[in-house]
């Protein structure tokens, strides 16, 4: 009989009923969990193509068996089979796909049976040839739960998905024909421990393999390399089971196993000095590599330290996703995410919410991330139901709970990169997490413990939150959060490090809050920095009945119950691009501070590094006056070591001269100062050359927009219409009756310019709660609707005025606006100048969510240059990455692809933008003051309406925004909204914009 949870009453079925996949145990029949290793035993992998059917329950599945039927097909082993046309992928965020009656499952339970006939390799040892030892079955991830026979013999059940299980083969492993059945079914009991926000996907999606083990060979093996900062000196000792001989050449060093040594002079491993020893395992007839890492993980003074060294994280959450293949992610995969990691200035990550394939852990090692490894545990649908019944907290449950805190804890044990244990996510508290925690630091008690739901403390080593507004985590900071009840546990949490497991939720545009929330870690000790959710966009690869590609999200499947593009929220998009985000957090965590004050001719260098000083970086300058290059040379940096910062100052205006001209010198433009550091020298992860980080600032104010001695004569505006009912003012034609702008430098204008405060909503603006986000605010006011009334067209010499008030339908309060144009001639050129006056009247009830005008040319202008911030997109509160400099791309490059179309590529701090055609004519806007530049093939309201980037149909014509101001970006999509200084209020605003022909 199972036992009722503690914490409430819940309605159990008939425990008559429950199969093997619907009990509460871990399995039945798997061996001991152990250590990952690789030896020179003989080993055979079984992936390739396996035979294959699907079953709509587990019942039709064992009449199929009963019945000997046929229906097999070739699927790929490792693979889901949902990516292979069999059933559909479906996701979810927290509600279980299926009601919520533990341990049931639902009858309709998709089971498929996968079967692959095998025969040994000729000289593969067994006990007919003398060799002794035994054979296992090793499988690394299968979802969610499932049952392995050979040769018809029943070898066990499993349940963790992304935990391995062995079963020893026994006297049933032939030498020639040997069939191999694997019966996995989606759902089980384990489905309610693994609510984990990601793809419900079923399938073998990691390695099978055969394992030879020799008689007497290693069953476990367990490195301690421990460091001494003080004394510079390692200590190793090496558990092994049997014992035997372990050898280190490189240091000299031979050990039995369970002996410790003091290892003098040894260099450490850390993340940024990913240093690793060569070493062997040797007993009779096996010899085991190993890979130590010398280092100490402790909490000392309320700080987390390596080596005596404290940390600060700027880590990532990475779910294991690939848009094609789904969790099981190819090795080059894994490589490229820890090679994107390591040039991003990403330093550390959360295996969320799950232990990773062995192999990541590996990569991690080999090219230096701090790994918080993550149980594969999460019950977050519980919390519909005020957590009652959760597995947590339900006795009946512990020994489901403990297996899978030991398979993570001793197959990933030996790997220096990780350097805490979480104990899963989101899943209340309760006496199962308790028992985990104990068990955790029994067996190893040389790392850190962490687990989020523990508000407490009570059984972690660290202070964790998730989403925290930077208000509370400068409380935090400052140790002067609220007071826990217990005077106790208070006192105990109040003396801890805290990070943030979770925080910047990356999903669409954003996220915003980067900058203030670093600045944070970087002024508390206590704040040991955190972890942006998330790594990648989980869109999965498909094509609408078009034929257009596109990447998937919740209910494109047709799924009943879904949560939408809320798997969308990565720094990557699904084909691995990095997004304007990754590139905006790796500006802000720069691990090099460069400050330079171009008044002062002097640079402040600071090494944010937590080890290593700046020997391996190559600093250089550069001059550029209205975006080109005029000088540049190398900047001597002294080594600095963590923490230091030196004032160096950057060549004189002569010295400059010398160092050459790249460009012509422009004495009247707007010059700035870049310093950049990059690596002297290539490393495993990045060329020589790699920008690490790079710091700007200007010099000399912006041109003057007149050149000096040039004549201008103003133009003066008819006083009447022309005979084709037109107002000509210069190189503009206006429509008489509205002052609407027709034709510009010979091109048409398709829409007028006017103003315009709406954007299409991101999903930061949108938010959890369709009822309080700011774009509930701004559709419930109708900003979105904002009508336009012309009050009158007057001319006014040299002026054409236009005054009209712009508001919501059903609203009392609106933007009066003065558009006032004028016309210049130069020499042979014209010139358009539009102002814009806008008095707010009325009490605006919420932020806009843009300002400025908008406007559409019928015309190719496909190409697109301008001086400003770039090469990206940059939006007030996520612009620390965008540059000034002149940059250049089509029209199509300046689209942000995000897998839910919404607010876009605005440029900001633009000087200037040329809008060419194939034919070189075009159009050059300056603004005055700098505006910020969107420009589309679609309207506000298509991209609003998109549902996907291949809605979005080009048209012909060119769609801009100039915008004086915008709303901030924030991260409300899960976390804080946008801060008070980004909010964009309605208030008196006065900008204009200049039309000419390019240059």
């Amino acid at each position: 009989m199972l036992r009722r949870s503690v914490i409430g009453p819940r309605r159990r079925s008939n425990p008559a009923k429950i199969t093997y996949y619907e009990d509460l145990s871990p399995g039945t029949g798997a061996l001991a969990p152990r250590a990952a290793f690789r030896s020179d035993a003989r080993t055979l992998s079984l992936n390739g193509d396996w035979d294959f059917r699907l079953f709509p329950t587990a019942a039709h599945a064992e009449a199929a068996e009963q019945a000997e039927g046929d229906g097999w097909e070739k699927l790929p082993v490792p693979s889901h089979w949902a990516l292979h046309g069999h059933g559909a992928p479906q996701y979810t965020n927290i509600r279980y796909p299926f009601p919520v009656d533990p341990p049931r499952v639902p009858t309709e339970n998709p089971t498929g049976d996968h079967r692959l006939v095998f025969d040994l390799p000729d000289d593969w040892p067994g006990p007919d040839e003398g060799a002794g030892g035994r054979t296992l079955l090793r499988f690394d991830g299968v979802e969610s739960c499932y049952r392995v026979r050979l040769n018809g013999r029943e070898l066990g059940t499993a349940k963790g998905s992304r935990l391995p299980h062995e079963f020893d083969t026994g006297p049933h492993l032939l030498r020639r024909g040997n069939v191999l059945s694997v019966r996995v079914h989606q759902w089980s009991s384990g489905s309610y421990v693994e609510d984990q926000d990601m793809w419900w996907l079923a399938g073998i999606f990691r390695g099978v393999t055969l394992l030879h083990r020799p008689e007497g060979a290693v069953r476990d093996v367990f490195v301690h390399a421990g460091y001494d900062h003080r004394t510079g000196h390692g200590t190793l000792r090496v558990d092994a089971d049997p014992g035997g001989r372990v050898t280190v050449p490189e240091l000299g060093l031979t050990l039995a196993t369970g002996e410790t040594v003091t290892v003098p002079g040894v260099q450490p491993w850390s993340a940024e000095v990913p240093r690793l020893y060569e070493a062997q395992l040797a007993i009779d007839g096996e010899r085991v590599p190993l890979r130590l890492g010398f280092r100490t993980v402790a909490v000392e003074d309320g700080v987390i330290t390596v080596n005596g060294r404290p940390l600060l994280l700027r880590g990532v959450n990475r779910h294991e996703f690939h848009p094609d293949h789904g969790r099981a992610v190819p090795y080059a995969t894994m490589r490229e995410d820890v090679l994107l990691m390591k040039r991003h200035n990403i330093n550390a990550v959360r295996t969320s919410h799950y232990p990773p394939d062995p192999a990541f852990l590996d990569l991690c090692d080999e090219f230096g991330l701090w790994v918080i490894d993550e149980a594969d545990l999460e019950t977050h649908g519980f919390t519909y139901d005020d957590w009652r019944g959760n597995p947590a907290d339900d006795p009946a449950w512990e020994e489901a709970l403990i297996d899978r805190a030991a398979r993570m804890v001793e197959r990933d044990k030996n790997h220096p990169s990780v350097i805490m244990w979480s104990l899963g996510n989101e899943s209340g508290t309760g006496r199962n997490l308790a028992a985990m925690s104990r068990w955790i630091r029994d067996r190893d008690p040389h790392r850190l413990i962490h687990y989020e739901g523990d508000r407490s403390c009570e059984h972690t080593d660290v202070y964790s939150r998730m989403y925290a507004s930077h208000e509370e985590v400068e409380a935090i900071g400052r140790r002067a959060e609220k007071p826990l009840d217990d005077p106790r546990l208070d006192a105990r949490r109040r003396a801890l490090p805290f990070i943030q497991c979770e925080y910047a939720h990356a999903m669409g545009n954003g996220p915003g809050g980067l900058t203030e929330y670093q600045r944070l870690f970087e002024t508390y000790e206590r704040l040991q920095g955190g972890f942006v959710w998330e790594w990648i966009d989980h869109g999965l690869r498909a094509r609408d009945a078009a034929g257009r590609p596109y990447f998937a999200y919740g209910g494109d499947f047709g799924e009943p119950l879904h949560d939408g593009n809320f798997c969308a929220d990565g720094l990557l998009f699904p084909d691995r691009t990095p997004s304007p985000g990754l590139l905006e957090f790796k500006k802000v965590v720069e691990p090099v501070g460069i400050c330079v004050d171009a008044a002062a001719r002097t640079v402040r260098v600071t090494n944010k590094y937590d080890v290593i000083d700046l020997a391996g970086l190559a600093f250089g300058w550069s001059r550029e006056v209205e975006g080109r290059r005029v000088a540049e040379g190398a900047l001597e940096v002294p080594p600095l070591g963590p923490g230091e910062s030196a004032e160096v100052a950057l060549p004189e205006a002569e010295r400059v001269r010398e160092a050459g001209s790249v460009a012509q010198d422009d004495a009247d433009g707007e010059e700035w100062w870049t310093v950049r550091a990059v690596l002297a020298d290539g490393t495993a992860w990045a060329p020589a050359g790699h920008e690490v980080a790079w710091g700007q600032a200007r010099a000399r104010g912006p041109a003057a927009t007149r050149t000096p001695g040039a004549r201008i004569t103003p133009v003066r505006a008819p006083s009447s219409p022309s005979l084709d009912g037109a107002i000509t003012l210069g190189p503009g034609t206006f429509d008489p009756l509205d002052g609407g702008l027709r034709t510009l430098h010979g091109l048409p204008v398709a829409v007028p310019p006017r103003l315009n405060v709406y954007r299409a909503t991101t999903d930061n603006d949108r938010g959890p709660d369709e009822e309080t986000s700011v774009a509930a605010q701004w559709h419930r006011h109708a900003v979105d609707r904002m009508r336009h009334r012309c009050d009158g067209v007057t001319v006014d010499g040299e002026s054409l005025v236009v005054t009209a008030r712009v508001a919501p339908p059903g609203g009392f309060f609106g933007l009066s606006v003065v558009y006032r144009w004028t016309g210049e001639q130069t020499g042979d050129a014209t010139r358009l100048d539009l102002s814009v006056d806008i008095t707010p009247d009325g009490e605006w009830p919420c932020p806009l969510p843009r300002l400025g005008v908008a406007m559409g040319i019928l015309a190719p202008l496909d190409w697109i240059e301008w001086y400003g911030g770039g090469p990206g997109e940059s939006y007030p509160d996520t612009r620390r990455a965008a540059r000034i400099g002149r940059w250049a791309t089509t029209v199509d490059g300046f689209q942000t692809p995000y897998v839910f179309p919404q607010e876009n590529g605005s440029r900001g701090d633009v000087r200037w933008a040329e809008l060419r055609g194939p034919d070189g004519g075009g159009l050059r806007i300056e603004g005055r003051p700098a505006f910020a530049l969107t420009a589309r093939r679609w309207t506000t309201g298509q991209l609003e309406a998109a549902r996907h980037p291949a809605d979005l149909v080009p048209g012909e014509v060119l769609h801009l925004d100039l915008d004086v101001a915008h709303h901030g970006i924030g991260t409300a999509s899960c976390g804080p909204g946008v801060l008070a200084p980004y909010e964009l209020r309605a208030t008196r605003t006065r900008f204009g914009v200049g039309f000419t022909l390019p240059n």
